[in-house]
């Protein structure tokens, strides 16, 4: 007799695919809620702006401008050389998404807008919204950041300066290669290194020949390293006359569109293949008869050009202390909502001991960055002390907070485990975007050479810096035991020690900042560690008597 098999029990569908112990999705969330931020705003002159930054914090937390930032670094910019006919138009096309950014930030006055606004505290604000609109996409920073820095050296030519600075402090974002003056607005770039020299500029073989004109060229030569090739117009460094007794290495602005309409030679080799940044196009461009206006003396270029090289390090310092700060709040909101081994993450010691050293790391480039930022705001308005001290802590701040970058990225993508190594996180798009900075504007060597230079020709900077931390004299002993350390390094520094000596002044700089301004549980944890030699050699090592709630409590409130 043969048996009939009882029914099956019915099973509950897709089981399997239920998700359980997975973080909800972070957007919307504000950039802007980061109390060292908006303290830092205010201390420097520009709390008047905070209401903008808190709004443009909310954006860039925003579902859309989160979306906007992925869709712009997976659909990278592509170039076409040839029209469909054979005529050569050298442009670089964008995804939509790219164009939201670029609008978003021009029109927030992340661009050249500060120049125009004779208002203290201007050049801060930009700087405030730079570091909750980066939460974004780092790509777009650089045509901003080349159009800011543009303007006080193109002022070394008052006449294209009084025609070229309006349009491009405009906040209007009008893409596409027209005659300049008949937009509405403009980006800038430059364009400085050649394939034989890199950051030695003094090797350039880009040749600039005099017409019948006066004060226009005709340049001859190849960059190595331009990005942005989009912009409207650039500033470009190349021998003039170098034929005759005079001319030498000088700077020249080249609009890729002529005033008659015709384009200038700007033939692009290609893009860069690029470990990150890749929503940015970088372009090798070709000259070959292309017009340039000379900005400055002949044979000055390099002194004309390196107020823009101060403004874009200044940048550096603020997309690594954004990127700090974006990395910071994915991993706290990840441990917030993960768990294991029958607890949540960020309640479990060693984790909380993490993150606790990773803020302080974010606090201390935050801080810097809008102090530094304060300095440049009060510079262009006359004040020689802050020119003193923002020509020396700029180069200092540019070395060691971009330096800190990669590790603090790689750590705080730790705390995702697995999950942080996969694309759909953005984590590993925020790693590849890390040692950007550390490279752009000079790499760490030539960041620290620049201060020993400045310290050698321009004594009045070591004064300056001293001054600032004379202001936190008293109030820490390990601080105090740092600057006198400080001092000796000074008298006897090698060209060999230089990155010794730069850390030495980046973590006194810091630390003497978070002396005055943190809380002492944030102040105490970073003289122990960076300055008093309690901590290991990898983030997440902070003493026991470190306050990390204090610490959590400060980078990242709430979200329970």
């Amino acid at each position: 007799m043969v048996s009939t098999p009882a029914p099956a029990q019915p099973r509950r569908q897709y089981a399997t695919h239920d998700v359980t112990n997975q973080p909800p999705a972070l957007t919307p969330y504000d950039a802007s809620e980061d109390t060292a931020l908006l303290e830092g705003l205010r201390r420097e002159g520009a709390g008047w702006a905070e209401a903008d930054v808190r709004r443009l914090g909310l954006r860039a937390g925003s579902a859309e401008a989160q979306e906007w930032a992925e869709q712009a670094n997976a659909h990278a910019p592509v170039l076409r050389t040839h029209d469909r006919y054979g005529n050569r138009v050298d442009e670089v096309d964008f995804h939509p998404s790219w164009h939201h950014l670029m609008r978003t930030a021009v029109a927030e006055g992340l661009a050249a807008t500060p120049w125009a606004e004779d208002r203290p505290g201007a050049h801060v604000a930009r700087t405030a919204g730079g570091l909750v609109w980066g939460h974004t996409d780092a790509g777009h920073g650089c045509p901003t950041s080349m159009t800011y820095a543009a303007v006080p050296a193109l002022r070394a030519q008052p006449e294209l300066a009084k025609i070229y600075e309006p349009l491009l402090t405009s906040r209007e974002y009008e893409p596409g290669l027209r005659v300049p003056t008949e937009k509405r607005g403009l980006l800038a770039g430059m364009g400085m290194t050649e394939k034989q020299g890199g950051s030695d500029v003094r090797t350039n073989t880009t040749t600039a020949w005099p017409t019948a004109e006066p004060g226009v060229y005709q340049l001859r030569g190849h960059k190595w390293f331009t990005s942005a090739p989009m912009c409207d117009v650039f500033l470009v460094l190349a021998q003039a006359s170098p034929l005759r007794d005079k001319g030498g290495l000088s700077c020249f602005l080249v609009p890729r569109i002529l005033p008659d309409g015709s384009r200038n030679t700007f033939r692009i080799q290609r893009l860069k293949d690029k470990l990150g940044n890749r929503s940015n196009a970088s372009s090798e461009p070709e000259f070959d008869g292309t017009v340039g206006w000379l900005v400055g003396p002949e044979g000055r270029g390099v002194k004309t050009i390196i107020e823009m090289v101060n403004c874009t390090r200044l940048d550096c310092v603020m997309m690594s202390a954004t990127l700090m700060r974006k990395t910071l709040v994915e991993a706290g909101h990840h441990v917030r909502h993960r768990s294991a081994f029958g607890a949540r993450l960020v309640d479990q010691p060693l984790m909380r001991n993490v993150l606790a050293d990773l803020a302080l790391e974010s606090e201390a480039a935050t801080t810097l960055t809008l102090r530094l930022a304060g300095a440049a705001d009060r510079a262009v308005r006359g004040d020689a002390g802050e020119a003193a001290f923002r020509r020396i802590a700029t180069a200092v701040g540019k070395y060691w907070v971009t330096k800190r970058g990669p590790a603090f990225t790689a750590e705080a993508l730790e705390c995702l485990g697995g999950n942080g190594y996969v694309e759909e996180s953005g984590m590993p798009r925020h790693y590849r975007e890390a040692p950007l900075l550390s490279i752009w504007e000079g790499s760490g060597n030539v960041n620290a050479l620049d201060v020993l230079r400045a310290l050698r020709r321009e004594p009045g900077t070591a004064q300056a810096l001293f001054d600032e931390l004379a202001l936190a004299r008293g109030a820490d002993e390990r601080l105090d035991t740092a600057v006198v350390r400080l001092e000796g390094l000074l008298a006897t520094g090698s060209e060999s020690g230089a990155r010794r000596l730069v850390e030495l002044m980046a973590l006194t700089l810091q630390a003497s900042l978070l002396v005055r301004h943190a809380p002492p549980a944030v102040a105490d944890a970073f003289c122990a560690t960076r300055l008093g030699g309690d901590w290991g050699h990898a983030f997440g090592t902070l003493p026991d008597a470190a306050d990390l709630d204090a610490v959590l409590e400060r980078a990242l409130p709430g979200g329970d």
